[in-house]
């Protein structure tokens, strides 16, 4: 996606500061493994991301925290290779459109490409992922939040192509049999989009 960072995100609320920041962090983690310098800045980092849930988000922060502070780099490359790379199919796919739509993922696709249009999210030509990645749709929800775009708008996004297809791909990383470290990283996503989700139904009954 080529749109800027809003500038004005400094004056957003915390707790969208924290939501964006949370899109942000899971996005980069499902599009490669952790580098040495994203796993000792989490390490050191506070709770404060863990604010909006007491429970099961607080808790999914402290083990991912745990994890990068003694994680293998070359063994979590080898994890993220095995996982969503593979020789010749990988076990676990990062495209969304096929766990929200499986009988008809390229629909799921061509609606998607359809919304991030209308919404005025533009391809990159030197973008060669494909628009239903995982980390591609957490780069739009974080975008959503720093720009103040309506919650109705957020809410619409997240229901209808970021929630369907991502329950299923968290669900699908934690039952790999070779998910150590992002068996990890996929329970707290879980944790966040479930205090998202829940957060957006609230809207719906007001």
């Amino acid at each position: 996606m080529n749109e800027a960072p809003n500038p004005d995100a400094a004056r957003l609320a915390a707790e969208d500061v924290g939501r964006a920041n949370l899109y942000a962090l899971i996005g980069r983690l499902f599009y490669g493994p952790p580098d040495a310098t994203l796993c000792a800045e989490f390490y050191r980092s506070g709770q404060e991301e863990a604010d909006r849930d007491a429970s099961r988000l607080a808790a999914g922060w402290r083990a991912l925290q745990k994890a990068c502070g003694s994680v293998s780099l070359a063994s979590v490359r080898q994890e993220y290779d095995d996982l969503f790379i593979g020789v010749g199919r990988a076990p676990v796919t990062p495209y969304l459109s096929g766990y929200a739509e499986p009988a008809s993922p390229d629909r799921h696709l061509v609606r998607l490409r359809d919304q991030l249009s209308e919404s005025g999210f533009l391809r990159r030509s030197d973008v060669f992922e494909v628009e239903d990645h995982v980390s591609a749709l957490c780069d739009v929800m974080r975008f959503l939040v720093e720009e103040s775009r309506p919650l109705g708008e957020q809410q619409r996004f997240f229901a209808g192509f970021v929630y369907p297809g991502a329950a299923s791909f968290f669900a699908a990383v934690q039952q790999a049999p070779s998910a150590d470290f992002y068996k990890i990283v996929a329970t707290f996503a879980e944790a966040f989009f479930e205090v998202e989700k829940e957060a957006f139904e609230m809207i719906d009954s007001v």
